[in-house]
């Protein structure tokens, strides 16, 4: 009998240890890097389909602001942007498939807050795009502003920050209104597009690219209020932080790229500067990629590949885009903006 107890508390600890071991995998895993090495591919999440950001045509081919992002990622690590599996996914699942590992990263139109860091055990390592949430309406309706909105139905995506932003709007300012929410992106755009609601609300980027899929985009614009700060980001799991460091600093590489005038097609020219600040980001001077685990040119290699952020930005929803988004915040610091990466020394 004593024997067979001992066994059996020998046998629960064993389980229990086990069971931590497994809840400690879960949240903390740090072997992103490795895996995402051993795989030979970068699994990142993005929108189910929203142009400019994430989106494929009929054959399948993915373009956007956030998937040229995790090109960015993967040219880094392997040089070569194709090395990239896109995992789209919905706004109520999007974290639980990051915190289960069915992706190594979210570039996913995310807004970074507080709670989605404490509750989830995720980092946002840095902000890609700075957004706010706002309205679109129809022409019809004549509103100059979000105050004329009272007494209105409106179309809102479920599980996002926009429904809080919307309740504290209102009630802030004493106006009354219909929620009509919706899981996916797909039915709050029908919903609307068949006049289910009277008005459509999420971040302003998110909306110069809904309105291009209405049957009508012409009979539809968008307030020029905001009413939120929505900064877009990445978002990695917590208790890795090499991971996030590759995430962090290739975007600061594409920023400050375009700061010092380094693009994809003057790359080459760059890598013969003599100019400390741009040796040290084409990787001619110091260790910087050696300190993320990555090669030397780990910065050129995105540039090259990618593009810059004004690169990336102009052609996805910017002045090359059909979208033409002002970049507004998202310009550089010196150029009206607020855009701003560390320095690479």
């Amino acid at each position: 009998m004593r024997t067979f107890r001992g066994g059996l508390l020998i046998g629960l600890a064993i389980a229990t240890a086990i069971a931590v071991m497994a809840i400690t995998y879960e949240r903390y895993d740090t072997k992103t890097l490795k895996r995402t090495l051993r795989r030979d591919a970068v699994l990142c999440g993005v929108n189910t389909g929203l142009p400019g950001f994430s989106n494929s045509d009929e054959k399948g081919n993915w373009s956007g602001f956030d998937v040229d992002f995790c090109r960015a990622v993967a040219a880094a690590i392997f040089d070569d942007p194709a090395k990239v599996k896109l995992v789209p996914l919905e706004a109520d699942e999007r974290f639980k498939e990051l915190q289960s590992r069915k992706v190594d990263i979210l570039a996913r139109n995310s807004t970074w807050s507080m709670s989605r860091e404490t509750n989830y055990n995720l980092y946002f390592p840095a902000v890609a795009y700075y957004d706010g949430e706002g309205f679109m309406v129809r022409t019809s309706r004549k509103a100059d502003s979000a105050l004329d909105l009272d007494n209105t139905r409106i179309c809102v995506q479920d599980g996002t920050t926009t429904q809080l932003n919307l309740a504290d709007f209102f009630k802030s300012n004493n106006l009354k209104y219909e929620e009509i929410k919706f899981g996916k992106l797909e039915d709050m755009l029908r919903a609307y597009d068949e006049a289910k609601c009277d008005v459509l609300t999420a971040d302003v980027s998110h909306l110069y690219a809904l309105r291009l899929r209405l049957t009508k985009p012409n009979e539809s614009f968008i307030l020029p209020d905001v009413i939120s700060k929505e900064p877009l980001a990445p978002v990695v799991r917590q208790r890795d932080d090499d991971w996030m460091m590759i995430i962090k600093w290739t975007l600061y590489a594409m920023i400050n790229a375009e700061e010092l005038g380094i693009t994809s097609k003057n790359i080459d020219e760059a890598m013969k500067s003599k100019k400390p600040d741009v040796m040290r980001l084409v990787g001619t001077d110091g260790q910087y990629g050696e300190g993320l685990g990555l090669t030397k040119d780990w910065a050129a290699r995105i540039i090259r590949r990618v593009g810059n952020y004004g690169e990336v930005y102009d052609r996805n929803i910017g002045s090359d885009s059909r979208l033409k988004i002002p970049r507004g915040l998202n310009q550089l610091w010196n150029a009206g903006g607020i855009m701003y990466a560390p320095p690479l020394r």
